[in-house]
């Protein structure tokens, strides 16, 4: 029997799930089945759609147990990272929008505010919810609510720092607030018997611990003998927790622990998670989970328990798409080639080494590759470090990701004048996962940089070449950014001036057109549309957009417009960039800069998104048709390179 004609056979169950309230009312055997069909459910969906299936396989039974115990939407629900919320959107009355998972007008594939009042943060950016949960409950104890807040920490997400910035003042403000560690990223000896469960049911009893304080304070008023005695009995009482759980660091912090416990044994959350949620101060429950648990495939996958696939055969776990060369391949492939002959070139990632292709050096040289987990500020200052001693890093992280060491890479990197090279990939619109990932910020963000430079290839030939150019900079950092998906067909140049690439060009100098990157092959289909009306295009990519090259005002001084088309936000943008330059030069040739709007942009193909901006090529040509045929002066004859433009 096939997954589908399973999930219609035996979902029943799952089809009398509503909200919160219809699992309360279950049996433990209704649960075990209500499992099993939530995640054939969750195979057949995502399966057509693509999506985070191997995270949300392993957190079933964890999230059934926690809307047992809680009661959301008063008592805050939050994901970290949200994209293993799947089997929570479930159970909060989403099913039918899956059939359009991360699809135009489907469900998000993190919690949104704008889907449902049971989901509270949606940035999906890892290692935040800790924080939030600090925030949420000492503002309900400050108003006098009795509200309980829940952040599931998992996937990674325990790696980053901010993590354990929000457990030291979790700690310190003490309120009621349950984190559950989804740890499935290790083998583990799980604890098992009466005497453990005795020992995580007596930590969360407050009388244990008023017995602790008075014992303490008793024997602290005998200064000779008390302090060492308490001492001493208190070692003994960690003594006996360490061997059962070795996890004091969480108690030493000042948050109480309770587990391991198994993730998969819904019973077995609920006792840990009652048991938390009765204690009235902030608990750990660490609860061990495999991720793709119950679907062979995804266990079968030593990669990443398909983690994140595109659409893929229910049956078998195969992805659909026809096999093609990504950017991401591309890179890989580069500087693996860069590796062979440069010893210095060390490879760094923050829990990224497949998707960013740092994972293809790390199998040829794994002695020179650095996986420092969900921690990018770390990761550009210890590639600072690294550059200190002699080496010339390369930081591999999606574009998205590096917005939260801007200040790393100002003041560590880039005023020591070190040698780094930041790739970027997924830079530009995205499209699926929404726009907490749009890589649409670094161009205009780090522009701001002194010293930096910012590359943007427009295709596999320029990538490799643009990658060596970066690596060979010894004198302050750089940034190569390539977007998501299939690597554009190779677009040679006309010729170049200077690091500039002509695309094409025309006896006419009316319109130079900035092409920035992936959108190169669209400057040459604009130049062509344009041209149908009686106008000339020279179609450039700069391909160093950051500083602007000299070359590219003096061709902008020998045009009637110029027309940037960027993949980024254009406040701060390559066009500003450029519009800025051309004036310090005293250039006078109107500018028109085409980008993307600084807003929350919805998820959805790129191409659909693109549509929505009016960056396709027929609303370019269009628009840069009406600019050059409202301008007053009639087309000049072709000016030589640098002169300037009369007003």
């Amino acid at each position: 029997m096939s997954v589908e004609e399973g999930t219609a056979n035996q979902g029943r169950l799952l089809g009398t799930v509503r909200g919160p309230q219809d699992v309360k009312r279950m049996t433990t055997e209704q649960l075990d089945i209500l499992a099993a069909e939530i995640r054939d459910f969750l195979i057949a969906k995502v399966s057509r759609t693509g999506g985070h299936v191997g995270p949300n396989l392993g957190v079933v039974e964890l999230t059934l147990a926690m809307h047992r115990v809680f009661d959301s939407p008063r008592d805050r629900l939050l994901f970290d990272t949200g994209h293993q919320a799947y089997v929570h959107k479930i159970l909060t009355g989403r099913q039918e929008g899956f059939d359009k998972l991360r699809q135009r007008g489907g469900l998000s594939g993190y919690p949104s505010q704008a889907e449902s009042e049971h989901d509270l943060i949606e940035n999906s950016h890892a290692s935040t919810a800790l924080s939030y949960a600090d925030g949420l409950a000492k503002a309900y104890a400050l108003r006098g609510e009795k509200r309980s807040v829940v952040a599931v920490v998992g996937d990674g997400a325990l790696t980053g720092g901010m993590c354990w910035e929000a457990l030291n003042n979790i700690a310190t403000a003490g309120n009621p607030l349950v984190i559950v560690v989804n740890d499935n990223g290790r083998s583990y000896s799980p604890t098992i018997g009466g005497l453990a469960d005795h020992l995580s049911s007596l930590r969360l009893n407050p009388g244990y611990e008023k017995v602790l304080d008075t014992v303490k304070d008793a024997l602290g008023n005998t200064p000779f003998v008390g302090k060492p005695m308490y001492e001493v009995l208190h070692a003994v009482k960690k003594g006996i927790k360490d061997a059962v759980a070795p996890q004091a660091m969480f108690e030493d912090l000042g948050i109480k622990y309770v587990g391991p416990v198994d993730g998969h044994d819904v019973p077995a959350v609920e006792a840990a998670l009652r048991a938390a949620k009765n204690f009235g101060g902030p608990v750990i429950v660490h609860a061990v989970t495999r991720k793709g648990y119950g679907y062979r495939p995804a266990e079968d996958d030593e990669a990443d328990c398909l983690h994140g696939p595109g659409a893929f055969d229910a049956e078998t776990g195969k992805l659909l798409a026809v096999p093609s060369v990504k950017w991401t391949n591309v890179f890989a492939d580069e500087l693996v080639a860069i590796a062979d002959e440069r010893p210095d070139v060390v490879g760094i990632t923050a829990a990224m080494a497949e998707p960013t292709g740092i994972a293809t050096l790390a199998r040829k040289y794994p002695e020179r590759v650095y996986d420092v987990g969900i921690a990018e500020q770390h990761a550009a200052t210890s590639a600072a470090g690294l550059a200190m001693g002699g080496l010339h890093p390369v930081v591999a992280v999606y574009a998205t990701f590096l917005n939260r060491a801007f200040d790393q890479v100002l003041l560590d990197v880039a005023m020591h004048k070190l040698p780094v090279t930041f790739v970027l990939d997924r830079a530009g619109i995205t499209g699926p996962d929404g726009p907490s990932h749009y890589g649409i910020w670094d161009m205009s963000v780090f522009g701001v940089v002194p010293g930096l430079r910012i590359a943007a290839p427009r295709d596999s030939a320029t990538l490799r070449e643009e990658l060596r150019e970066a690596i060979a900079v010894d004198d302050g950092p750089t940034i190569l950014r390539f977007p998501t998906g299939t690597v554009a067909a190779d677009l040679p140049a006309v010729r170049r001036v200077g690091p500039v690439d002509v695309l094409a060009e025309s006896a006419r100098t009316d319109v130079l057109l900035v092409a920035v990157g992936s959108f190169a092959g669209l400057g040459v289909e604009v130049a062509a549309r344009v041209a149908e009306q009686g106008y000339g295009v020279t179609v450039v990519d700069p391909r160093w957009v950051r500083p602007v090259p000299a070359e590219l005002v003096e061709l902008a001084a020998g045009h009637r417009l110029v027309v940037t088309v960027e993949d980024g936000v254009r406040i701060g943008g390559v066009g500003s960039a450029l519009a800025q330059a051309m004036r310090d030069a005293d250039v006078r040739v109107p500018v028109k800069d085409l980008g993307v709007p600084a807003d929350w942009h919805p998820h959805g193909t790129r191409a659909q998104i693109l549509a929505d901006l009016r960056l396709t090529a027929q609303d370019v040509a269009r628009d840069v048709t009406g600019w050059i045929s409202g301008l007053d002066a009639a087309p000049v004859d072709p000016a030589p390179n640098g002169a300037r433009a009369q007003s």
